[in-house]
Protein backbone atom coordinates (compact mmCIF):
# COMPACT_ATOMS: atom_id res chain seq x y z
CA UNK A 1 0.00 0.00 0.00
CA UNK A 2 1.44 3.41 -1.26
CA UNK A 3 2.19 5.55 1.97
CA UNK A 4 0.27 8.69 2.24
CA UNK A 5 2.62 11.76 2.06
CA UNK A 6 2.60 13.91 5.25
CA UNK A 7 4.06 17.52 5.59
CA UNK A 8 6.92 18.41 7.86
CA UNK A 9 6.74 20.98 10.36
CA UNK A 10 8.87 22.59 12.52
CA UNK A 11 8.30 25.54 15.43
CA UNK A 12 11.12 28.05 14.74
CA UNK A 13 14.40 28.66 17.19
CA UNK A 14 14.16 31.35 19.73
CA UNK A 15 16.16 33.82 17.49
CA UNK A 16 14.25 32.95 14.84
CA UNK A 17 10.79 34.24 16.72
CA UNK A 18 11.04 37.77 16.11
CA UNK A 19 12.87 38.12 12.06
CA UNK A 20 8.95 37.67 10.63
CA UNK A 21 7.53 40.10 12.81
CA UNK A 22 10.30 42.73 12.41
CA UNK A 23 11.30 42.41 8.60
CA UNK A 24 9.95 44.65 6.18
CA UNK A 25 10.92 47.22 3.29
CA UNK A 26 13.34 49.22 5.50
CA UNK A 27 15.15 45.99 6.54
CA UNK A 28 14.25 43.21 4.66
CA UNK A 29 16.67 40.71 7.53
CA UNK A 30 18.26 38.97 4.54
CA UNK A 31 22.00 38.17 4.45
CA UNK A 32 24.19 37.88 1.38
CA UNK A 33 27.50 35.39 1.41
CA UNK A 34 29.13 34.82 -1.79
CA UNK A 35 32.20 32.96 -3.26
CA UNK A 36 34.05 34.57 -6.25
CA UNK A 37 35.48 31.52 -8.04
CA UNK A 38 38.39 32.04 -11.02
CA UNK A 39 36.53 31.31 -13.83
CA UNK A 40 32.82 32.72 -14.48
CA UNK A 41 29.79 30.73 -13.17
CA UNK A 42 28.11 27.79 -15.59
CA UNK A 43 24.34 28.28 -14.99
CA UNK A 44 23.34 24.63 -15.90
CA UNK A 45 26.42 23.02 -13.42
CA UNK A 46 25.24 25.34 -10.77
CA UNK A 47 21.11 24.44 -10.63
CA UNK A 48 22.83 20.78 -10.65
CA UNK A 49 25.18 21.86 -7.32
CA UNK A 50 22.23 23.43 -5.51
CA UNK A 51 19.92 19.70 -6.34
CA UNK A 52 22.66 18.20 -4.71
CA UNK A 53 23.37 20.46 -1.63
CA UNK A 54 19.36 20.09 -0.74
CA UNK A 55 19.51 16.52 -0.55
CA UNK A 56 22.21 17.08 2.54
CA UNK A 57 20.33 20.43 3.91
CA UNK A 58 16.60 19.58 3.07
CA UNK A 59 15.53 22.30 5.95
CA UNK A 60 16.48 24.34 3.20
CA UNK A 61 13.15 23.02 1.47
CA UNK A 62 11.05 25.19 4.19
CA UNK A 63 8.67 27.64 3.67
CA UNK A 64 7.36 30.20 6.49
CA UNK A 65 4.00 29.43 7.74
CA UNK A 66 1.81 30.96 10.44
CA UNK A 67 -0.29 29.49 12.81
CA UNK A 68 -2.50 30.75 15.57
CA UNK A 69 -0.13 31.44 18.34
CA UNK A 70 3.45 30.60 16.42
CA UNK A 71 4.95 31.06 13.00
CA UNK A 72 6.31 27.55 11.95
CA UNK A 73 8.67 25.81 9.19
CA UNK A 74 6.98 23.48 6.80
CA UNK A 75 9.32 21.32 4.20
CA UNK A 76 7.63 21.92 0.79
CA UNK A 77 8.69 19.54 -2.74
CA UNK A 78 9.60 23.10 -4.79
CA UNK A 79 12.37 23.11 -6.54
CA UNK A 80 14.67 26.20 -5.99
CA UNK A 81 15.34 28.04 -9.63
CA UNK A 82 19.17 29.50 -10.08
CA UNK A 83 19.33 32.90 -12.01
CA UNK A 84 21.45 35.34 -12.81
CA UNK A 85 21.51 38.12 -10.50
CA UNK A 86 19.10 40.77 -11.27
CA UNK A 87 18.22 42.48 -7.88
CA UNK A 88 19.84 44.62 -5.92
CA UNK A 89 21.91 42.90 -2.68
CA UNK A 90 20.05 41.62 0.34
CA UNK A 91 16.25 42.46 -1.97
CA UNK A 92 13.58 40.67 0.26
CA UNK A 93 13.21 37.11 0.25
CA UNK A 94 10.13 36.77 2.74
CA UNK A 95 6.37 37.62 1.69
CA UNK A 96 3.55 37.23 4.51
CA UNK A 97 1.48 34.11 3.50
CA UNK A 98 3.11 33.24 0.57
CA UNK A 99 5.25 29.58 -0.45
CA UNK A 100 8.33 30.71 -1.15
CA UNK A 101 11.90 29.32 -0.50
CA UNK A 102 13.80 31.86 2.42
CA UNK A 103 16.61 31.18 0.05
CA UNK A 104 18.33 32.26 -2.83
CA UNK A 105 20.94 31.46 -5.35
CA UNK A 106 22.20 33.58 -8.19
CA UNK A 107 25.67 34.14 -9.96
CA UNK A 108 27.28 37.20 -11.58
CA UNK A 109 30.37 37.07 -13.57
CA UNK A 110 32.60 34.45 -11.20
CA UNK A 111 30.44 34.92 -8.34
CA UNK A 112 28.30 32.29 -6.57
CA UNK A 113 25.77 34.27 -4.34
CA UNK A 114 23.66 32.65 -1.11
CA UNK A 115 21.01 35.03 0.08
CA UNK A 116 18.93 33.82 3.28
CA UNK A 117 16.28 35.52 5.00
CA UNK A 118 17.53 35.18 8.79
CA UNK A 119 14.73 33.02 10.04
CA UNK A 120 16.13 30.41 8.40
CA UNK A 121 19.37 30.36 9.76
CA UNK A 122 22.49 32.18 11.11
CA UNK A 123 25.90 33.02 9.43
CA UNK A 124 27.43 29.68 10.39
CA UNK A 125 24.72 27.54 8.99
CA UNK A 126 24.72 29.62 5.89
CA UNK A 127 28.22 29.27 5.76
CA UNK A 128 28.50 25.50 5.43
CA UNK A 129 25.72 25.34 2.46
CA UNK A 130 27.57 27.57 0.77
CA UNK A 131 31.08 25.39 1.04
CA UNK A 132 29.07 22.48 0.56
CA UNK A 133 27.29 24.33 -2.53
CA UNK A 134 30.68 25.04 -3.79
CA UNK A 135 32.58 21.70 -3.37
CA UNK A 136 29.41 20.15 -5.73
CA UNK A 137 29.82 22.55 -8.27
CA UNK A 138 33.66 21.86 -8.54
CA UNK A 139 33.02 18.13 -8.96
CA UNK A 140 30.59 18.41 -11.74
CA UNK A 141 33.09 21.30 -12.96
CA UNK A 142 36.16 18.74 -12.81
CA UNK A 143 35.12 15.32 -11.61
CA UNK A 144 38.86 14.20 -12.71
CA UNK A 145 39.73 15.95 -9.04
CA UNK A 146 38.48 14.79 -5.98
CA UNK A 147 37.52 17.19 -3.60
CA UNK A 148 37.71 16.43 0.34
CA UNK A 149 34.49 17.21 2.17
CA UNK A 150 34.31 20.89 3.69
CA UNK A 151 33.09 20.53 6.97
CA UNK A 152 33.31 18.42 9.69
CA UNK A 153 29.45 17.97 9.87
CA UNK A 154 29.89 14.98 7.50
CA UNK A 155 28.73 12.26 10.04
CA UNK A 156 25.72 14.63 11.10
CA UNK A 157 22.20 13.80 10.11
CA UNK A 158 19.04 16.13 8.73
CA UNK A 159 17.89 15.58 12.70
CA UNK A 160 20.83 17.35 13.72
CA UNK A 161 20.70 19.94 11.10
CA UNK A 162 17.07 20.62 12.22
CA UNK A 163 18.00 20.36 16.04
CA UNK A 164 16.77 23.62 17.95
CA UNK A 165 20.07 23.69 20.31
CA UNK A 166 18.58 26.86 22.22
CA UNK A 167 15.99 24.22 23.84
CA UNK A 168 18.66 21.92 24.08
CA UNK A 169 21.15 23.23 26.63
CA UNK A 170 17.91 25.20 28.23
CA UNK A 171 18.51 25.20 31.84
CA UNK A 172 15.84 27.09 34.76
CA UNK A 173 18.91 27.82 37.00
CA UNK A 174 19.24 31.40 38.66
CA UNK A 175 20.01 34.10 36.23
CA UNK A 176 22.64 36.39 36.88
CA UNK A 177 22.06 39.99 37.72
CA UNK A 178 20.80 41.80 34.38
CA UNK A 179 23.07 44.57 33.07
CA UNK A 180 20.53 47.75 32.40
CA UNK A 181 21.50 48.78 29.07
CA UNK A 182 22.38 52.85 28.22
CA UNK A 183 20.35 54.97 25.31
CA UNK A 184 23.60 54.86 22.66
CA UNK A 185 24.09 57.44 19.87
CA UNK A 186 21.59 57.11 17.40
CA UNK A 187 23.21 57.83 13.75
CA UNK A 188 21.57 60.56 12.35
CA UNK A 189 21.38 61.77 8.74
CA UNK A 190 19.17 61.42 5.56
CA UNK A 191 18.19 58.11 4.80
CA UNK A 192 17.83 55.90 2.05
CA UNK A 193 14.32 55.38 0.73
CA UNK A 194 12.96 51.42 1.32
CA UNK A 195 14.99 48.82 -0.09
CA UNK A 196 17.32 50.89 -0.46
CA UNK A 197 20.94 51.11 0.99
CA UNK A 198 24.53 51.98 0.25
CA UNK A 199 27.09 48.89 0.12
CA UNK A 200 31.01 49.60 0.66
CA UNK A 201 33.28 46.52 0.40
CA UNK A 202 37.06 46.73 1.09
CA UNK A 203 39.92 44.00 0.47
CA UNK A 204 42.33 44.35 3.41
CA UNK A 205 45.62 42.00 4.20
CA UNK A 206 44.43 39.15 6.83
CA UNK A 207 48.16 38.72 7.92
CA UNK A 208 48.63 42.89 7.89
CA UNK A 209 45.27 42.81 10.54
CA UNK A 210 46.12 40.00 12.58
CA UNK A 211 49.58 41.14 12.79
CA UNK A 212 48.56 44.46 13.97
CA UNK A 213 45.58 43.20 16.33
CA UNK A 214 48.36 41.28 17.75
CA UNK A 215 51.03 44.10 18.57
CA UNK A 216 48.04 46.00 20.18
CA UNK A 217 47.27 42.76 21.92
CA UNK A 218 43.98 42.04 21.18
CA UNK A 219 41.69 40.06 18.52
CA UNK A 220 41.15 40.87 14.72
CA UNK A 221 37.57 41.33 16.16
CA UNK A 222 38.08 43.90 18.83
CA UNK A 223 40.86 45.67 16.48
CA UNK A 224 38.10 46.28 13.47
CA UNK A 225 35.08 47.05 16.16
CA UNK A 226 37.17 49.87 18.21
CA UNK A 227 37.99 51.32 14.69
CA UNK A 228 34.64 51.05 13.84
CA UNK A 229 33.74 53.05 17.17
CA UNK A 230 35.89 56.09 16.45
CA UNK A 231 34.76 56.08 13.14
CA UNK A 232 31.64 56.64 14.52
CA UNK A 233 32.34 58.63 17.19
CA UNK A 234 33.93 61.53 14.83
CA UNK A 235 30.66 61.85 13.69
CA UNK A 236 28.79 62.62 16.86
CA UNK A 237 27.86 66.04 17.26
CA UNK A 238 29.05 67.89 20.58
CA UNK A 239 25.38 67.93 22.52
CA UNK A 240 25.70 63.76 21.87
CA UNK A 241 29.00 63.00 23.61
CA UNK A 242 27.40 61.86 26.88
CA UNK A 243 26.00 58.96 25.22
CA UNK A 244 27.70 55.95 24.49
CA UNK A 245 28.86 54.55 20.94
CA UNK A 246 27.69 51.49 20.84
CA UNK A 247 28.71 47.90 18.46
CA UNK A 248 26.23 44.58 18.60
CA UNK A 249 28.56 41.59 18.35
CA UNK A 250 26.53 38.20 17.11
CA UNK A 251 28.86 35.52 19.04
CA UNK A 252 28.87 32.30 17.31
CA UNK A 253 27.19 29.82 19.98
CA UNK A 254 28.49 26.63 18.70
CA UNK A 255 31.90 27.50 20.05
CA UNK A 256 30.52 27.23 23.42
CA UNK A 257 27.87 24.87 22.94
CA UNK A 258 28.74 22.04 20.74
CA UNK A 259 25.95 21.72 17.82
CA UNK A 260 25.27 20.36 14.21
CA UNK A 261 22.16 22.46 13.96
CA UNK A 262 21.76 24.57 11.38
CA UNK A 263 19.19 26.81 12.24
CA UNK A 264 19.64 30.02 14.07
CA UNK A 265 22.26 29.39 17.54
CA UNK A 266 23.89 32.75 18.02
CA UNK A 267 23.32 35.28 20.69
CA UNK A 268 25.28 38.60 21.51
CA UNK A 269 27.17 41.44 23.50
CA UNK A 270 27.41 45.05 23.29
CA UNK A 271 30.49 46.80 23.03
CA UNK A 272 30.66 50.29 23.90
CA UNK A 273 32.96 53.24 24.70
CA UNK A 274 32.11 56.92 26.40
CA UNK A 275 34.34 59.31 24.58
CA UNK A 276 35.99 62.07 26.44
CA UNK A 277 37.61 64.87 24.43
CA UNK A 278 40.91 63.16 24.15
CA UNK A 279 40.07 59.20 23.95
CA UNK A 280 42.97 57.40 22.29
CA UNK A 281 42.48 54.81 19.75
CA UNK A 282 44.46 52.73 22.76
CA UNK A 283 42.09 53.71 24.91
CA UNK A 284 39.38 51.73 23.18
CA UNK A 285 41.30 49.16 22.67
CA UNK A 286 41.88 47.79 26.05
CA UNK A 287 38.57 49.05 27.16
CA UNK A 288 36.80 46.76 24.15
CA UNK A 289 39.07 43.77 25.01
CA UNK A 290 37.64 44.39 29.17
CA UNK A 291 33.71 43.85 27.82
CA UNK A 292 35.32 40.87 25.51
CA UNK A 293 36.78 39.06 28.54
CA UNK A 294 34.12 39.46 31.04
CA UNK A 295 31.23 39.04 28.83
CA UNK A 296 32.24 36.03 26.01
CA UNK A 297 32.72 33.50 29.06
CA UNK A 298 30.22 30.61 28.54
CA UNK A 299 28.03 31.04 32.46
CA UNK A 300 27.26 34.72 31.28
CA UNK A 301 26.53 33.74 27.75
CA UNK A 302 24.11 30.57 29.10
CA UNK A 303 22.41 33.28 31.39
CA UNK A 304 21.90 35.69 28.36
CA UNK A 305 20.57 32.64 26.64
CA UNK A 306 18.36 30.95 28.86
CA UNK A 307 16.79 34.04 29.88
CA UNK A 308 15.19 34.80 26.44
CA UNK A 309 14.47 30.70 26.42
CA UNK A 310 12.76 31.59 29.08
CA UNK A 311 10.43 33.82 27.69
CA UNK A 312 9.35 31.88 24.98
CA UNK A 313 8.35 29.07 27.13
CA UNK A 314 6.50 31.76 29.48
CA UNK A 315 2.85 29.35 29.78
CA UNK A 316 0.76 32.73 29.58
CA UNK A 317 3.27 34.18 26.80
CA UNK A 318 1.89 31.07 24.95
CA UNK A 319 -1.00 31.63 25.20
CA UNK A 320 -0.93 34.63 23.31
CA UNK A 321 -2.59 34.51 19.65
CA UNK A 322 0.60 35.14 17.25
CA UNK A 323 -1.07 38.46 15.85
CA UNK A 324 -0.81 40.04 19.41
CA UNK A 325 3.10 38.27 19.89
CA UNK A 326 3.83 40.60 16.57
CA UNK A 327 3.23 43.75 17.99
CA UNK A 328 5.18 42.94 21.38
CA UNK A 329 8.08 41.70 19.48
CA UNK A 330 8.30 44.55 16.94
CA UNK A 331 8.57 46.86 20.08
CA UNK A 332 10.83 44.67 22.00
CA UNK A 333 12.91 45.01 18.57
CA UNK A 334 12.63 48.86 18.39
CA UNK A 335 13.29 49.27 21.81
CA UNK A 336 16.03 46.87 21.87
CA UNK A 337 17.67 48.76 19.23
CA UNK A 338 18.01 52.18 21.38
CA UNK A 339 20.98 50.52 23.00
CA UNK A 340 23.05 49.82 20.08
CA UNK A 341 24.48 52.25 17.43
CA UNK A 342 25.82 49.98 14.71
CA UNK A 343 26.49 46.00 14.32
CA UNK A 344 29.65 44.05 13.38
CA UNK A 345 29.80 40.78 12.51
CA UNK A 346 32.25 38.63 11.63
CA UNK A 347 32.34 35.18 10.89
CA UNK A 348 35.95 34.90 10.66
CA UNK A 349 38.69 32.51 8.75
CA UNK A 350 36.86 30.44 6.43
CA UNK A 351 39.25 27.03 5.94
CA UNK A 352 38.79 24.66 2.92
CA UNK A 353 40.88 22.26 1.94
CA UNK A 354 44.34 23.22 0.06
CA UNK A 355 42.88 21.67 -3.39
CA UNK A 356 39.99 24.11 -3.26
CA UNK A 357 42.65 27.32 -3.52
CA UNK A 358 43.40 26.45 -7.10
CA UNK A 359 39.54 27.08 -7.67
CA UNK A 360 38.97 29.52 -5.50
CA UNK A 361 40.15 33.20 -4.90
CA UNK A 362 37.66 34.87 -2.06
CA UNK A 363 34.69 34.76 0.32
CA UNK A 364 32.49 37.90 1.09
CA UNK A 365 29.34 38.51 3.71
CA UNK A 366 27.40 41.65 4.20
CA UNK A 367 23.86 42.17 5.49
CA UNK A 368 20.51 44.17 5.12
CA UNK A 369 20.25 46.70 7.64
CA UNK A 370 18.07 49.58 8.85
CA UNK A 371 20.98 51.48 10.25
CA UNK A 372 25.05 50.73 9.99
CA UNK A 373 26.12 46.95 10.27
CA UNK A 374 29.61 45.89 8.90
CA UNK A 375 30.77 42.27 8.23
CA UNK A 376 33.81 40.73 7.55
CA UNK A 377 35.35 36.96 6.61
CA UNK A 378 38.40 36.08 5.35
CA UNK A 379 40.04 33.12 3.38
CA UNK A 380 43.90 33.10 2.55
CA UNK A 381 45.47 36.75 2.95
CA UNK A 382 42.35 37.92 1.36
CA UNK A 383 39.97 39.69 4.16
CA UNK A 384 36.63 41.40 2.84
CA UNK A 385 35.13 43.79 4.73
CA UNK A 386 31.31 44.95 3.37
CA UNK A 387 29.57 47.93 4.82
CA UNK A 388 26.13 48.39 4.72
CA UNK A 389 24.19 51.37 5.72
CA UNK A 390 20.72 53.59 5.35
CA UNK A 391 22.39 56.51 5.93
CA UNK A 392 23.10 58.85 2.62
CA UNK A 393 26.58 59.81 3.95
CA UNK A 394 29.49 58.05 3.71
CA UNK A 395 31.75 59.83 6.27
CA UNK A 396 31.42 57.23 8.68
CA UNK A 397 32.86 54.39 6.14
CA UNK A 398 35.43 57.45 4.79
CA UNK A 399 36.27 57.39 8.65
CA UNK A 400 37.08 53.91 8.77
CA UNK A 401 39.14 53.20 5.85
CA UNK A 402 41.37 56.16 6.93
CA UNK A 403 41.52 55.17 10.34
CA UNK A 404 42.97 51.53 8.63
CA UNK A 405 45.36 53.47 6.90
CA UNK A 406 46.85 55.25 9.36
CA UNK A 407 47.72 52.13 11.64
CA UNK A 408 49.37 50.77 8.33
CA UNK A 409 47.20 48.23 6.89
CA UNK A 410 46.66 48.75 2.68
CA UNK A 411 43.16 49.18 1.71
CA UNK A 412 41.86 47.78 -1.47
CA UNK A 413 38.27 49.40 -2.53
CA UNK A 414 35.85 47.61 -4.43
CA UNK A 415 33.94 48.86 -7.17
CA UNK A 416 29.84 48.18 -6.48
CA UNK A 417 29.67 45.76 -9.64
CA UNK A 418 25.96 44.32 -8.40
CA UNK A 419 23.62 43.95 -11.21
CA UNK A 420 20.18 45.79 -10.47
CA UNK A 421 21.88 47.90 -8.46
CA UNK A 422 22.77 51.39 -9.50
CA UNK A 423 24.53 54.05 -7.88
CA UNK A 424 22.48 57.43 -7.86
CA UNK A 425 23.41 60.72 -7.19
CA UNK A 426 23.46 61.22 -3.38
CA UNK A 427 19.86 62.54 -2.44
CA UNK A 428 18.68 63.59 -6.06
CA UNK A 429 14.86 62.92 -5.41
CA UNK A 430 15.73 63.66 -1.24
CA UNK A 431 17.26 67.01 -2.51
CA UNK A 432 14.30 67.79 -5.03
CA UNK A 433 11.76 67.35 -2.08
CA UNK A 434 13.62 69.31 0.10
CA UNK A 435 13.77 72.17 -2.24
CA UNK A 436 10.08 71.39 -3.10
CA UNK A 437 9.30 71.89 0.70
CA UNK A 438 11.00 75.10 1.06
CA UNK A 439 9.20 76.45 -1.49
CA UNK A 440 6.07 75.66 -0.33
CA UNK A 441 6.56 77.22 3.06
CA UNK A 442 8.00 80.19 1.27
CA UNK A 443 4.70 80.68 -0.35
CA UNK A 444 3.08 80.30 2.60
CA UNK A 445 5.49 82.81 4.85
CA UNK A 446 5.26 85.55 2.02
CA UNK A 447 1.44 85.09 1.09
CA UNK A 448 0.71 86.18 4.56
CA UNK A 449 3.68 88.85 5.24
CA UNK A 450 1.50 90.25 1.96
CA UNK A 451 -1.79 89.59 3.52
CA UNK A 452 -1.02 91.06 6.92
CA UNK A 453 0.84 94.33 5.11
CA UNK A 454 -2.09 95.36 2.69
CA UNK A 455 -4.97 97.18 4.72
CA UNK A 456 -7.54 94.44 3.81
CA UNK A 457 -10.11 92.97 6.26
CA UNK A 458 -10.06 89.61 4.24
CA UNK A 459 -7.64 86.98 4.94
CA UNK A 460 -6.98 85.35 1.60
CA UNK A 461 -3.35 84.14 2.81
CA UNK A 462 -5.71 81.10 4.48
CA UNK A 463 -6.81 80.21 1.56
CA UNK A 464 -3.68 79.97 -0.28
CA UNK A 465 -2.31 78.30 2.78
CA UNK A 466 -4.70 75.53 2.18
CA UNK A 467 -3.63 75.35 -1.17
CA UNK A 468 -0.37 75.01 -0.53
CA UNK A 469 -0.54 72.56 2.07
CA UNK A 470 -2.88 70.15 0.00
CA UNK A 471 0.07 70.16 -3.12
CA UNK A 472 2.33 69.43 -0.53
CA UNK A 473 0.44 66.21 0.56
CA UNK A 474 -0.19 65.42 -2.87
CA UNK A 475 3.43 65.79 -4.26
CA UNK A 476 5.00 63.59 -1.02
CA UNK A 477 2.29 61.01 -1.21
CA UNK A 478 3.43 60.41 -4.79
CA UNK A 479 6.78 60.57 -3.86
CA UNK A 480 6.52 58.42 -0.82
CA UNK A 481 4.21 56.06 -2.62
CA UNK A 482 5.58 55.74 -6.37
CA UNK A 483 8.85 57.68 -6.44
CA UNK A 484 8.11 58.28 -10.01
CA UNK A 485 5.76 60.38 -10.39
CA UNK A 486 5.28 60.16 -14.41
CA UNK A 487 5.15 56.58 -13.93
CA UNK A 488 1.53 55.24 -14.16
CA UNK A 489 -0.04 59.41 -14.19
CA UNK A 490 -3.56 58.11 -15.42
CA UNK A 491 -3.86 56.26 -12.36
CA UNK A 492 -2.34 59.23 -10.33
CA UNK A 493 -5.12 61.65 -12.10
CA UNK A 494 -7.97 59.47 -11.18
CA UNK A 495 -6.99 59.19 -7.50
CA UNK A 496 -6.33 62.47 -7.10
CA UNK A 497 -8.59 64.41 -9.23
CA UNK A 498 -11.13 65.33 -6.14
CA UNK A 499 -8.00 66.64 -4.13
CA UNK A 500 -7.02 68.94 -7.61
CA UNK A 501 -10.05 70.42 -7.83
CA UNK A 502 -10.30 70.79 -4.09
CA UNK A 503 -6.69 72.91 -4.15
CA UNK A 504 -8.28 74.90 -7.34
CA UNK A 505 -11.15 75.85 -4.59
CA UNK A 506 -8.44 76.98 -2.58
CA UNK A 507 -6.50 79.04 -5.16
CA UNK A 508 -9.38 80.66 -6.73
CA UNK A 509 -10.90 82.14 -3.52
CA UNK A 510 -7.19 83.70 -2.32
CA UNK A 511 -6.91 85.14 -5.90
CA UNK A 512 -10.16 86.58 -5.93
CA UNK A 513 -9.26 88.26 -2.50
CA UNK A 514 -6.19 88.94 -2.38
CA UNK A 515 -7.60 92.24 -4.52
CA UNK A 516 -5.40 91.62 -7.54
CA UNK A 517 -8.31 91.69 -10.32
CA UNK A 518 -7.52 90.84 -13.71
CA UNK A 519 -7.88 94.19 -16.39
CA UNK A 520 -11.23 93.26 -17.79
CA UNK A 521 -12.64 95.45 -14.67
CA UNK A 522 -13.78 92.11 -12.96
CA UNK A 523 -15.09 93.48 -9.18
CA UNK A 524 -16.39 90.28 -7.86
CA UNK A 525 -16.59 86.26 -7.29
CA UNK A 526 -20.04 85.59 -6.89
CA UNK A 527 -22.22 82.05 -5.52
CA UNK A 528 -25.86 81.77 -5.79
CA UNK A 529 -27.65 79.79 -3.45
CA UNK A 530 -30.84 77.90 -3.16
CA UNK A 531 -32.58 78.52 0.14
CA UNK A 532 -35.17 76.85 2.04
CA UNK A 533 -34.24 78.18 4.85
CA UNK A 534 -37.12 79.57 7.95
CA UNK A 535 -37.18 83.27 6.74
CA UNK A 536 -36.21 83.19 2.93
CA UNK A 537 -39.01 83.35 0.61
CA UNK A 538 -39.77 80.29 -0.98
CA UNK A 539 -37.72 79.85 -4.48
CA UNK A 540 -35.72 82.99 -3.59
CA UNK A 541 -31.55 83.39 -3.20
CA UNK A 542 -29.14 84.65 -1.32
CA UNK A 543 -25.85 85.49 -3.81
CA UNK A 544 -22.52 86.04 -1.94
CA UNK A 545 -20.34 88.74 -3.73
CA UNK A 546 -16.45 88.63 -3.13
CA UNK A 547 -15.54 92.32 -4.31
CA UNK A 548 -11.93 92.74 -5.09
CA UNK A 549 -12.30 96.43 -4.56
CA UNK A 550 -12.64 96.25 -1.01
CA UNK A 551 -12.11 92.62 -0.39
CA UNK A 552 -14.89 91.36 1.50
CA UNK A 553 -17.24 89.01 1.33
CA UNK A 554 -21.12 90.49 1.14
CA UNK A 555 -24.18 88.82 1.19
CA UNK A 556 -27.52 89.53 -0.96
CA UNK A 557 -30.98 88.53 -0.43
CA UNK A 558 -32.58 88.10 -3.16
CA UNK A 559 -36.21 86.69 -4.39
CA UNK A 560 -38.01 84.91 -7.61
CA UNK A 561 -37.90 87.53 -10.01
CA UNK A 562 -33.95 88.19 -9.37
CA UNK A 563 -33.80 91.50 -7.97
CA UNK A 564 -31.73 92.08 -4.85
CA UNK A 565 -32.22 93.21 -1.04
CA UNK A 566 -29.40 95.63 0.42
CA UNK A 567 -25.99 93.76 0.94
CA UNK A 568 -24.60 92.32 4.13
CA UNK A 569 -21.36 91.72 5.39
CA UNK A 570 -20.42 88.02 6.01
CA UNK A 571 -17.32 86.03 6.97
CA UNK A 572 -16.26 82.82 4.54
CA UNK A 573 -17.56 80.44 7.54
CA UNK A 574 -21.06 81.58 7.16
CA UNK A 575 -20.51 81.03 3.36
CA UNK A 576 -19.32 77.53 3.77
CA UNK A 577 -22.15 77.07 6.81
CA UNK A 578 -24.72 78.01 4.19
CA UNK A 579 -23.24 75.87 1.50
CA UNK A 580 -22.59 72.36 3.41
CA UNK A 581 -24.32 72.81 7.25
CA UNK A 582 -27.99 72.28 6.21
CA UNK A 583 -29.07 68.85 5.56
CA UNK A 584 -32.22 68.24 3.33
CA UNK A 585 -32.29 71.53 1.27
CA UNK A 586 -31.86 71.70 -2.20
CA UNK A 587 -28.31 73.26 -2.91
CA UNK A 588 -27.38 74.59 -5.87
CA UNK A 589 -23.66 75.81 -5.81
CA UNK A 590 -22.47 78.56 -8.80
CA UNK A 591 -20.11 80.87 -9.59
CA UNK A 592 -20.14 83.43 -11.99
CA UNK A 593 -18.05 86.95 -12.33
CA UNK A 594 -19.83 90.43 -11.61
CA UNK A 595 -18.70 93.81 -13.11
CA UNK A 596 -18.12 96.70 -11.14
CA UNK A 597 -21.36 98.03 -12.26
CA UNK A 598 -23.62 95.06 -10.91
Amino acid sequence: MQKKKRSQWRKLDNAAQAFPAATGKKDTRVFRLYCELKEDVIEEVLQKAVECTLEKYPLYCSVLRKGLFWFYMEQRNLKPKVKAEDRPPCSGLYVPDQKSFLFEVSYYKKKINLEVFHCLTDGTGALNFLKELVRNYLMICYPQVEFPPVSEEEISTASDHEEDSFSQYYSKSDYGSVKKSRPAFQLKGERLEQEEMSVLEVVLSAKEVYRKAKSYGVSVTVFLSAALLCAIHEEMPRSQMKKPVTLMVPVNLRNYFPSYSMTNFFGWIEAGQVFEENTRFEEVLQNLQHVFRTELVKERIADNMNRLVRLEKNPLLRAVPLEIKNLFLLAGTTLGGRSISAIYSNIGKIQLPDVFETYVDSFGFFTSTDKLQMCSCSYGDKMRVGITSKILSHNIQRNFLRILKEEGIHVTEQENDFPGYQEKKLGLMQKSMQIFTFLCIAAVVISWVVNLMLPSGFLWAGFVSGGVLCTWLFVMVGYKKRRNLLKKWNVAASAHIGSGAFVGRFYRMAWMGSGFCTPACIAGHSCSNDSGRKGVQAGGKRIFVLSCSDRRLWMYSGNSSGSRGSPDPVSVFTLYRNQHSVAGRNRSFSWKIVRSGD
